[in-house]
């Protein structure tokens, strides 16, 4: 019985598909009349899923830390960490028991009622940043919709609804709603969904003259990410996001952070913007809050929130028991004594580990950049062709822009796991450079 690793023309007409058996037929090795293809006996080649991604043809059973094991028990070393939201790896006990201990009791009533878990998590939120009011979520991009409603809504609750335009930076990623797409400005995200939504002006990123530029007496806020994940893992400077502070309070705007993939402990500290020792008026918040969990969290000071009274925003699921304990157990875990200095230093070990390996394959990575456990690595040759080649030596990572390859662990990896994943790093860069060179001397 022949087996086929790939089916031809005909899955790349279809996207990616799963396919759970195919052979040849005992003597029907012949060519079908058709296309050309063999005659196979296929027992599944379409998925029922949207075609919305590109999905790697792996599929994973279980995890376990940093881990994750396909079906066969093929190991793979976790360095997307779910796009920078599996914050304690997989299978963390906290996690596990706060989950299941919830779903033995309660799993949903509606913010119609009282929720004893939200009331904790949202006060614990509180305790620890600059925000008075917690608005939960189920998402980064409802999070981020709820700061634009809510930028919006202070100005015209103090009799200024004509303040509704938010500067954002090019480069940014908040969200895939018609909002959030509006407000990231990315020509690929917004094409074919008709007029975009308007009341977002777009500068560069770290032009501060620019910004005040864009300043007119429409502006309600800025909108930033303190790193661009989505866009490249660009850190912007502690000088800018100071001169952001003082533009918004020289000229009465919103200050608000998009910290839905920067914070919850990723660079070391609780939320990226600490580095500049900034204070923002309002913070976007996800991913690595639920550690895998569907959830998010909008912060705000009671003076921005004031718009955001009874009946003017709501969800039906977002503060859901369920979620609550997963989110009150990451902070058990996050805000224990010494986590996050551990975090600063596994960073500084991983950048500088990163730092060697670029010297070693200039003709691969051309930087290293990033903070914390919130690294990148900007490549020379195609990124989806790195990604690719560390997915053969079982390690995963994230593609973003710039031409960059997201390193983003676990928050809970150790010294050795790092080791472990820079050795399949280095294997992957020297193969991909043997393959380069031997296509090259082929073109001649």
């Amino acid at each position: 019985m022949a087996s086929f690793a790939t089916i031809g023309r005909s899955i790349d007409d279809l996207g990616f598909c799963v396919i759970t058996r195919f052979f040849l037929k005992p003597k029907q090795t012949r060519a079908a009349a058709t296309g050309g293809f063999f005659n196979l006996e296929i027992v599944k080649v379409t998925s029922a899923l949207m075609k919305t991604y590109n999905r790697t043809p792996i599929a994973f059973e279980r995890g376990e830390g940093v881990r994750l094991f396909t079906k066969d028990n093929d190991a793979y070393i976790d360095f997307g960490a779910g796009i920078a939201v599996s914050s304690l790896g997989h299978g963390h006990p906290t996690l596990v028991n706060a989950l299941k201990d919830q779903a033995e009791k309660l799993w949903h009533t509606s913010n119609l009622y009282q929720i004893p878990g939200g009331e904790t998590l949202a006060t614990r939120l509180v305790e620890a940043t600059f925000a008075d009011v917690v608005f939960f979520t189920n998402s980064g991009a409802e999070a981020v919709e709820a700061c634009i409603k809510a930028i919006r809504k202070y100005h015209s609750s103090k009799g200024a609804p004509e303040k509704y335009r938010v500067i954002t930076f090019e480069g940014a990623f908040h969200g895939r709603t018609l909002a959030t797409i509006a407000a990231g400005g990315k020509a690929q995200y917004l094409d074919g969904f008709g007029p975009k939504v308007d009341g977002f002006d777009q500068v560069p990123l770290g032009d501060i003259e620019a910004v005040k530029a864009a300043i007119t007496d429409e502006t309600a806020g800025i909108l930033i990410e303190p790193i661009q994940g989505e866009g490249g893992i660009r850190a912007v400077s502690n000088a800018f996001l100071k001169d952001l502070r003082q533009l918004c309070d020289d000229h009465g705007l919103i200050f608000a952070l998009d910290e839905v993939q920067s914070g919850v402990g990723r660079t070391g500290k609780l939320f990226a913007h600490e580095w500049a020792d900034v204070k923002p008026d309002m913070m976007a918040v996800a991913k690595g809050i639920g550690g895998g969990f569907p959830m998010g969290a909008f912060l705000s000071t009671n003076d921005a929130a004031s718009g955001m009274v009874a009946g003017v925003h709501g969800t039906t699921f977002g503060g859901n028991p369920l979620a609550m304990a997963v989110g009150n157990g990451v902070l058990d875990v996050i805000l224990a004594d010494g986590f996050l200095e551990q975090v600063r230093q596994r960073g500084i070990n991983l950048k500088q580990k990163l730092a060697r390996l670029a010297d070693e394959h200039s003709d691969i990575i051309e930087e290293v950049r990033g903070v914390g456990l919130f690294m990148g690595i900007k490549c020379k040759v195609p990124n989806s062709d790195v990604v690719n080649a560390f997915i053969d030596e079982k390690l995963l990572t994230v593609p973003a822009g710039e031409n960059v390859v997201r390193i983003i662990p676990p928050l809970i990896v150790s010294d050795e796991e790092l080791v472990e994943a820079v050795l399949k790093m280095d294997r992957a860069c020297k193969k991909l450079a043997n393959k380069n060179k031997l296509t090259n001397e082929e073109a001649k």
